[in-house]
């Protein structure tokens, strides 16, 4: 009962709604498109703006799908009036009452006065308010004359960043660059040599959008204008299904007769796959001579995206409680901030907490739920500042249990369990030593906020006293006392407390051996357990983020970096896909053997390995196995062909891929729908990805392997390349959503990482997996200030490093979650507290290029050094002491 909870949406004028439905967790690109555009990070706000009782909303303004609609028709500027909806009313039955509001203001400004109050607390509530907007893009001339002009607008409030680029006529792929400065609007900062970042400004006080202006010049050399949305207050990164916005600005008629776009300017999302464009004798890559530009008239046009922004709204519930000197009753003051509250609340008699109605009288506008709760709408201040109500309990009762539930069904919970108000028995009211006893109750208050959900105690209570009824069982026997009837009486008994005691632990139980480190072994450096784990002090640095492509000689840049990287403390260099691809990152493989990537050619990345070497550090070889592009057509026009040396036919693809045909078995795991899913079960496969894994291994000298998008395919196949291949480390990316109920992440994420613990298990332990769980509890934690997510239900680290240590590499920001796409970036300015997070935890570390060699690199620095100084490792034990509201848990022991 009373474990609740919803998100609550502002209500938004209709043209700014949207059906769409918005991803909790946006997955990765390209393995998952999102489905919108949507903000991950939310935004802290420490009160709700209620103005008469009514909410604000952003104010509306009227769109127009005629192309050639004038910014007056848009905005109706000066004629657009703020609509607001009122709050509904209660979607339950009040019953009447005749005490009136009068004598419960009396009476609770008397329970305030009272110096006799043995137990006060407020406890934090926060609730989750979605707001929806629209990004908005025109291309249209000044009063119908004169230059072209693009503008980029928002209708929610932020500090928004355009960040932008174009592309050339002549340009092969999605690569972006530098406007000319005359395009450049003013405020623009130049990031690196590719692309530019400029402000939106609000054009007038009363415009409802954020917005940017660009200068065109249609008879140009750039082809298209590409951006992304950045939202600088939240770190946000707004993209169009996980791609990059592309606006062309001119038209491509292909040789087929396929027409890019209409009128000369439309927006197109992301980059196009030249395979479904392209003839099936013509090669990937889009050259000129495939196209051929045709002289269109040019139209304005104007386009929208929906937008949501999730918003933290805080508030707080206070509770007081003291005993009635008249009928030794305690009396149980709860106030709050929110208006218009509903108490879901019942009284529990002991330990167990197990909710009950209490017999009356109960407070006014009381009804009874089910018979199993009581509801209480709170009655409204006299100041408007939120509501209130007073409870009487009585006697020999243990605590008072509630939730709150907003009328629009919202359920407010603390820290995803319900509230617990502890209430002391006659005896400790009435002793001389009453403020000892205070304190004493403020002490088990705070524990209990540092502790909420635990029941440990109660369950230790449970064994001890099956432990005792078993013994008396075994000393009557002795005895021969006890009848046959009072025998199976206790054993009824044993059997009803074993399986209460079953229910409390059966979420919480791991179905896998924990591994367990002696204290005694921590003394030694930690054995390598098999191939594919290491040392056990391997630190980790992603050498590359997503738009390292872009200047063609990754591999010699970072060459030169290796010896600083070497300094730092880094022992493993993970590498980017090496193959040719056809996306420029090297996801999407197509000859597996031709290794002239965007990074660099097969000499290059042979140098940037033996340097590393040479300074001692281990190197990994990012190996996308699940998928593959095709080089040539079947007879129905479907790319499943395979050229190259690994010149695979149709049975290669699983035959359950909706989009490709293959002739293969049934899929082990999630398909990619980008690109042909492999079918591991076929042996030929197997042989042919075991044999090039050797080739990378002996030819290029990779260490080990990341390993790619491995929910396509079963963990088994795994072990079988690692058993090839005998690599010095292996880690795979096994990324799925966590838990949430209505939009907040729950505490218990022992689902999550169980799933990420059975890929491991099914690998036979021959290859470790990144601990997302470990990421998104810590971007809970340290955004809303959480702290007590960062123990599970036993004291242990909540994500995978709390099971299985040695094979969690945990992380903060990688190529997919940061860099330029952002589709789960960190919470804005906790970096560094993340950092300090996994560089002083078990499991290996992995820390991401742009934040070594960004503003953080001494601090990432002094951390590396702190690692290393105290010879920490991936089976280093973590002892949580507590959990306070200004630190995070501590590693006591190496």
């Amino acid at each position: 009962l009373g474990t609740h909870s919803h998100t609550q949406k502002i209500s938004l004028p209709s043209f700014l709604r949207t059906d769409r439905s918005f991803p909790s967790l946006p997955f990765r690109s390209p393995h998952t498109a999102m489905s919108s555009v949507a903000v991950e990070p939310l935004l802290r706000y420490h009160r709700r703006t209620e103005v008469s009782g009514l909410r604000k909303v952003a104010n509306p303004c009227c769109s127009s799908s005629s192309l050639n609609c004038s910014r007056q028709k848009l905005f109706h500027r000066g004629k657009c009036k703020l609509r607001v909806r009122r709050r509904s009313t209660a979607p339950f039955v009040i019953r009447a009452s005749s005490s009136s509001s009068s004598s419960s203001t009396a009476l609770a400004e008397t329970f305030e006065s009272s110096g006799d109050v043995f137990f006060r607390h407020s406890f934090p509530v926060t609730q989750t308010e979605t707001v929806e907007g629209k990004i908005f893009v025109r291309v249209d001339q000044e009063n119908g004359k004169g230059n072209w002009h693009l503008t980029v607008g928002c209708s929610l409030p932020g500090k928004w960043i355009l960040h932008w680029g174009v592309s050339y006529v002549n340009d092969i792929g999605s690569e972006w660059d530098q406007p000319p400065k005359h395009m450049r609007p003013s405020g623009s900062m130049p990031v690196k040599n590719y692309a530019i970042e400029t402000p939106l400004k609000k054009p007038s006080g009363d415009d409802p959008f954020y917005e940017v202006k660009i200068d065109i010049d249609p008879k140009s050399a750039i082809a298209a204008i590409n951006f992304v949305l950045k939202d600088e207050e939240t770190g946000a990164w707004y993209q169009h299904k996980g791609r990059d916005f592309k606006v062309p600005l001119v038209d491509y008629l292909l040789e087929d007769g396929t027409v890019f776009g209409s009128n000369s300017f439309v927006i197109w999302p992301g980059p196009f796959f030249s395979n479904i464009l392209l003839k099936p004798e013509t090669d990937s890559t889009l050259e000129p001579d495939d196209v051929k530009r045709e002289d269109r008239k040019v139209e304005g046009i104007y386009e929208e995206q929906p937008i949501t922004k999730h918003i933290a709204i805080e508030n707080s519930v206070t509770v007081s409680v003291r005993k009635c000197p008249e009928t030794s009753k305690n009396l149980l003051y709860l106030e709050t901030d929110l208006p218009e509250v509903v108490v879901h609340w019942g009284v529990c008699r002991d330990d167990a907490k197990n909710w009950e109605t209490p017999p009356g009288p109960h407070p006014p506008e009381t009804v009874i739920f089910k018979e199993k709760a009581l509801r209480t709408l709170l009655q409204p201040k006299e100041d408007g500042r939120g509501c209130s109500g007073l409870f009487t309990l009585e006697e020999g009762l243990a605590g008072f249990l509630f939730v709150l539930k907003l009328n629009d069904n919202t359920w407010l919970k603390c820290k995803g369990n319900d509230f617990y108000v502890p209430l002391s028995n006659s005896s400790i009211l009435h002793s001389e030593s009453g403020q000892e006893h205070f304190k004493d109750a403020a002490a088990s208050v705070k524990a209990l906020d540092q502790n909420q959900g635990s029941d440990t105690a109660f369950t230790n209570e449970i064994i001890k006293e099956i432990r005792n009824l078993v013994s008396g069982i075994s000393s009557d026997n002795s005895r021969k006392v006890k009848t046959k009837e009072a025998q199976e009486s206790i054993l009824q008994e044993i059997e009803k407390l074993a399986a209460e005691a079953y229910s409390i632990f059966r979420s919480s139980i791991p179905t896998f051996k924990e591994e367990v480190v002696l204290e005694e072994e921590l003394e030694q450096a930690p054995p390598k357990k098999s191939s594919g784990t290491g040392s056990g002090y391997e630190i980790v640095l992603q050498g590359f983020n997503w738009e390292s492509h872009k200047s063609g000689r990754w591999y010699m840049e970072l060459k030169e970096k290796a010896e600083d990287i070497a300094s730092l403390g880094f022992t493993v260099v993970w590498l980017p896909p090496p193959t040719e691809s056809v996306s420029p990152e090297g996801y999407m493989p197509k000859d597996l053997y031709n290794l002239n990537s965007r990074y660099g050619n097969i000499y290059e990345l042979k140098e940037l390995v033996g340097k590393l070497h040479e300074l001692g550090i281990k190197v990994l070889g990012d190996a996308v196995l699940n998928h593959r592009c095709a080089q040539y057509q079947n007879q129905n026009g479907i790319w499943n062909i395979f050229g190259g040396r690994l010149n695979w036919d149709d049975r290669a693809v699983v035959a359950d891929d909706p989009h490709f045909q293959g002739r293969g078995n049934k899929s082990s795991g999630d398909n990619f729908h980008a690109a042909p899913n492999i079918d591991h079960s076929q042996d030929f496969v197997r042989k042919d990805i075991k044999g090039w894994m050797r080739w990378l291994r002996e030819e290029i000298g990779y260490d080990g392997w990341r390993l790619d998008f491995v929910r396509g395919f079963w963990g088994g196949y795994v072990k079988d390349y690692m058993d090839a291949t005998s690599p010095y480390f292996a880690v795979g990316e096994y990324w799925d959503s966590l838990s949430y109920t209505y939009g907040e992440m729950d505490h218990n994420q022992d689902a999550h990482r169980q799933r990420i613990i059975d890929w491991i298990n099914a690998t036979s332990g021959s290859a470790g997996a990144f601990d997302v769980t470990t990421k998104g509890v810590l971007h809970a934690a340290l955004e809303r200030c959480e702290y007590w997510r960062l123990a599970d239900e036993k004291g242990k680290p909540p994500g995978v490093v709390g099971w299985w240590p040695s094979r969690a590499v945990t992380f903060v920001e990688n190529h997919d979650t940061g860099s330029t796409q952002g589709h789960w970036r960190f919470p804005g300015g906790k970096e560094m507290q993340g950092y300090a997070y996994i560089l002083t935890h078990p499991g290996t570390p992995a820390v991401f290029f742009d934040h070594v060699y960004s503003n953080y690199r001494s601090e990432i620095a002094a951390l590396l050094a702190f690692r290393n100084r105290h010879k920490l490792h991936c089976r280093s034990i973590v002892s949580t002491s507590k959990l306070p509201a200004f630190s995070i848990p501590t590693l006591l022991k190496t």
